[in-house]
C-alpha cells in the first residue's frame, strides 16, 4: 500500500552513523525479517523492488526510493523479490526524542531559540523518492568504500556524508509537503531574530513579509504556540542573557541593545522571565 509518514527527530543530540552496507537479492530471495533491532535501518534501492512490511504497514520500494525502518518495530518481507534487487543500507542510532506522524499531523511546537541551545527538528519521510537520489548514491559509494578502514581515519568523513544524506532526505520532504503555516512562521521567526533590536510591531512584520498581520499571528501561534510579539519578547531576553554573561556592559545599555527602550521596564521583564534581576543573573557567572 506504499503509505508514507513523517519521522520527526528533535536535535540535539544528532543521529549517530554506524555503518553502510550493500546487498543484492536475486529473484526468489527476500529481505530478512527482524524485530526490535534497536537501531534505525535506512534503505536506498538502486535497482529492482523490495517488498517490505513494518507492523501493519507495507511498501514496494523501487529504484530511486528510500525506506526508513524504525528501531522498535517488527520488519518482515511481504514477498520475495521478482527481479534482481540492489540496495544500500545505513545503520544509525539516535538517542534523542523522535516520533512517527502522519502526513496530515499537526506540526509539533517549535521553541524560541534560547541562548544556550539551538533546537531543531529533522523531518524525514519514512518512505520517499528523494529528488537528489543520484547525489545520495555517490555519497553512499564513498561511505561503503571506507567501511573497511580504521574508524579513527574515517570517522569525520563518514559522519559528514551521513548528515548530508539526511539533509537530502529532509530537503525532499520540505520541498513537497512543508505547510504554508510552517513556511510563514519560519520566515517570521527569521525576521524577528534579524530585527529584534528594532521597533518591530505586528504590522511592520506583516508588511515586511507581504501578508496580513492576522494571518502571520495565526501561523506563529500554530507553529510556535505564541504570537510574534511574545516570541520577540522572549528572544530579546535570551539575547540579554548572552550580553550579561559575555560583556561588562551596564544593564541600561544592554536593555537598549536588545530592543528595550526603558531600562527599568527591561529589568522587570527580565526578573519575571529569569526569576532574578539582571545583576543577580550576571553575578552567578562572575568570579
Amino acid at each position: 500500500m506504499n503509505e508514507s509518514g513523517i519521522i520527526w527527530m528533535e536535535l540535539p543530540p544528532v543521529p549517530y552513523y554506524i555503518t553502510t552496507g550493500f546487498s543484492t537479492l536475486y529473484p526468489g530471495e527476500q529481505h530478512p525479517s527482524r524485530r526490535n533491532i534497536g537501531i534505525f535501518d535506512l534503505l536506498w534501492v538502486v535497482k529492482g523492488t523490495l517488498y517490505i512490511g513494518e507492523e501493519d504497514r507495507q511498501w514496494e520500494v523501487t529504484e530511486g526510493q528510500t525506506l526508513l525502518l524504525l528501531p522498535d518495530r517488527y520488519h518482515y518481507a511481504v514477498k520475495p523479490c521478482e527481479t534482481e534487487t540492489v540496495f544500500y543500507w545505513n545503520h544509525f542510532d539516535f538517542k534523542g526524542s523522535w516520533l512517527q506522524a502522519t502526513d496530515n499531523a499537526v506540526n509539533p511546537a517549535y521553541p524560541v531559540q534560547h541562548a544556550w541551545a539551538n533546537p531543531y527538528t529533522i523531518r524525514i519521510r519514512q518512505y520517499a523518492s528523494p529528488p537528489e537520489f543520484t547525489l545520495a548514491e555517490c555519497h553512499l559509494r564513498k561511505m561503503l568504500a571506507s567501511s573497511d578502514q580504521h574508524r579513527s581515519a574515517t570517522f569525520w568523513n563518514e559522519q559528514q556524508l551521513f548528515m548530508e544524506l539526511l539533509r537530502l532526505l529532509e530537503e525532499g520532504y520540505s520541498g513537497s509537503s512543508i505547510s504554508p503555516a510552517l513556511k510563514l512562521a519560519e520566515k517570521s521567526e527569521a525576521y524577528l531574530r534579524q530585527h529584534y533590536q528594532a521597533d518591530v510591531t505586528n504590522e511592520s512584520l506583516a508588511e515586511a513579509l507581504h501578508y496580513h498581520s492576522n494571518y502571520v499571528v495565526r501561523c506563529m501561534k500554530e507553529i510556535y504556540h505564541c504570537t510574534p510579539m511574545e516570541y520577540l519578547h522572549e528572544y530579546r531576553l535570551e539575547q540579554a542573557k548572552m550580553l550579561l554573561i559575555k560583556t561588562d556592559l551596564p544593564v541600561g545599555q544592554i536593555a537598549e541593545r536588545v530592543g528595550f527602550g526603558y531600562a527599568p521596564y527591561f529589568s522587570n521583564c527580565f526578573k519575571q522571565y529569569a526569576g532574578i534581576s539582571p545583576l543577580r543573573f550576571r553575578k552567578q557567572f562572575s568570579h
